[in-house]
């Protein structure tokens, strides 16, 4: 199959386009042939060596962890979906941006998608839902997402505006419009945050979800009023010493399928910053390694 790999570590032009094995789903599993595939931030830290510690790899190596196509191969013990089926979802670390992958966790792709919005979807979902989830029941509060214009953020705001919390999102300014679309109030981050808050929110936040690792830990466990408040998924050195949880994104189902109904009402529907051929994927991870993306970017297989 055609795929994009790398076979050291290195900058992005180290990524070539070139045949690999063709992977087939195990057991749990669901092989697709891939029509798009998500780039993430993690994507170039491994590819870098950044993240080698947290990640380490048996290279050749071919990244992207989601993506979305049309079921071809079925593992076993899996039920509920069929060859021919559209979904997007999620395997390991690394193997999506490829003619084919092996998804752990899928659902079906809602009508109101397209296929990058599908690809862009599913790490995304995985990891706003665990942080949502890791925050307790939201309806009625006020909830600040720090970082809230990316991917993640994204689904962040609608998964917490749909469980009832009004949602305050940060961003660069020239993002505030598009996080006003999202339905959170906007407001910029760094330096005065929690004057600006206080401004937004004058009875206070009650939970904190961090997304962008900008070193503004210890003021948002302070705008919480507590580190119990407050989780990350970005900031796992300061998040040890401050006591805040850090999460991860989990392989699971059922927030990817809670992630397309909201799709299917409208009430979510993934940003796509830009589109790129996998012939380009050295461009789209040059892309999202400069950082501050509105939404997601995707690759075209």
């Amino acid at each position: 199959m055609r795929a994009a790999r790398y076979h050291d570590y290195g900058p992005a032009d180290i990524l070539v386009i070139e045949e690999a094995p063709e992977p087939h789903a195990g057991p749990g599993e669901v092989r697709i042939k891939v029509t798009a595939a998500s780039v993430n931030p993690v994507d170039w830290k491994i590819r870098s060596g950044e993240a080698r510690s947290l990640f380490p790899v048996d290279f050749p190596v071919i990244p992207g962890r989601d993506a979305a196509g049309v079921v071809d191969e079925i593992g076993a013990g899996v039920t509920g979906v069929a060859p021919g089926d559209r979904v997007f979802g999620l395997g390991g670390l690394f193997g999506a941006s490829a003619e084919y992958a092996t998804l752990s966790a899928w659902a079906a792709v809602p009508d109101t998608w397209t296929t990058e919005q599908a690809a862009g979807a599913g790490l995304a979902l995985a990891t706003a839902g665990p942080a949502l989830d890791a925050l307790g029941d939201l309806s009625g509060r006020t909830l600040l997402i720090e970082g809230a214009a990316g991917g993640v953020g994204g689904a962040a705001v609608a998964m917490a505006l749909a469980r009832g919390a009004t949602v305050i999102g940060t961003s660069s300014p020239g993002k505030h419009a598009y996080l006003r679309t999202l339905g959170a109030l906007p407001t910029a981050y760094g330096e005065g945050l929690a004057d600006r808050v206080r401004g937004l929110a004058p009875a206070g936040v009650d939970a904190v979800v961090d997304l962008a690792a900008s070193g503004s830990l210890p003021d948002l466990v302070a705008l919480a009023g507590g580190p119990d408040r407050v989780v990350t998924v970005a900031d796992a050195t300061r998040a040890g010493e401050l006591g805040v949880r850090h999460l991860y994104a989990e392989n699971d189902p059922a927030v990817l399928a809670a992630g397309a109904a909201l799709g299917s009402r409208g009430a979510y529907l993934p940003h796509i910053a830009a589109v790129y051929p996998l012939e380009e994927i050295a461009r789209a991870h040059r892309d999202i390694e400069r950082g501050h993306t509105q939404g997601k970017i995707v690759v075209t297989v």
